[in-house]
């Protein structure tokens, strides 16, 4: 199966300013994402998809290829990463460059452990799924069915739509959240319904002690406290 593995890196970013190639420990952010791509067997080909030339200038220089610079109306706030994935395997397309699926890594979820990614491409394919997602397990007092929803006259519901409650926290099925770190779709799929999700979708769960999703400068804080926990997990001596 031929993988492309996409790192999507617009240059407008608000919550952190200039934060795709801001120095997170000793490397810029999208790095980490470049280097778990390139450790990767099963990966063919990695791009970036940015609209700025100085992180198109990084990419490069972490050994990333860069095909195109990304169309403005792509890098807006309000611009569906669906739709900036859509544009790359169609830019790619024209070059005669076909894939059978997409490797979405997110320099936003920026540690992975070492062999992630080629562990998550190898369930994707010994299941032959549309989709392949990782998560996190929710806590239990999360679970969906413990968690109600609101009526139309304030009266409450159970979200999953169940009549009776589950009592006994042994008894609640496992469930996940996306974690961000890797998303990988049959480019099929991202044709046919404009969306990542395929009707069977797979999980790899992600170690919790990686986990960053950085949107402000206060994930980013807890991003640099977590640094000395993370880097020897990342690079398999942890």
């Amino acid at each position: 199966m031929k993988i492309l593995a996409i790192i999507p890196a617009r240059g407008g970013s608000k919550g952190v300013p200039g934060k795709n190639i801001k120095l997170l420990g000793e490397k810029p952010l999208l790095q980490y994402s470049a280097e778990a791509a390139k450790a990767a067997s099963r990966i063919c080909d990695t791009i970036i998809s940015t609209d700025s030339k100085e992180i198109a200038v990084v990419a490069e220089k972490c050994g990333i290829e860069v095909p195109f610079i990304r169309p403005a109306a792509l890098a807006t706030d309000t611009a569906s990463s669906i739709d900036v994935v859509v544009h790359a395997i169609e830019f790619l397309a024209l070059q005669q460059r076909y894939y059978d699926a997409v490797c979405l890594l997110q320099p936003t979820s920026p540690f992975r452990s070492a062999g992630f990614v080629d562990k998550a491409i190898l369930k994707f394919e010994q299941m032959n799924a549309d989709t392949l997602i990782s998560v996190l397990p929710v806590p239990h007092e999360y679970n969906p069915h413990w968690v109600f929803e609101s009526g139309k006259h304030g009266e409450l519901f159970i979200a999953t739509g169940e009549k009776e409650i589950i009592k006994n926290r042994q008894d609640l099925p496992e469930a996940f959240i996306r974690d961000g770190s890797i998303y990988i779709t049959r480019i099929s799929v991202i044709k046919e319904k404009h969306s990542y999700y395929g009707k069977h979708i797979a999980y790899i769960k992600s170690n919790p002690a990686l986990y960053a999703n950085i949107d402000n400068l206060e994930d980013w804080e807890k991003a640099e406290k977590k640094l000395s926990v993370v880097l020897p997990l990342i690079k398999g001596t942890g």
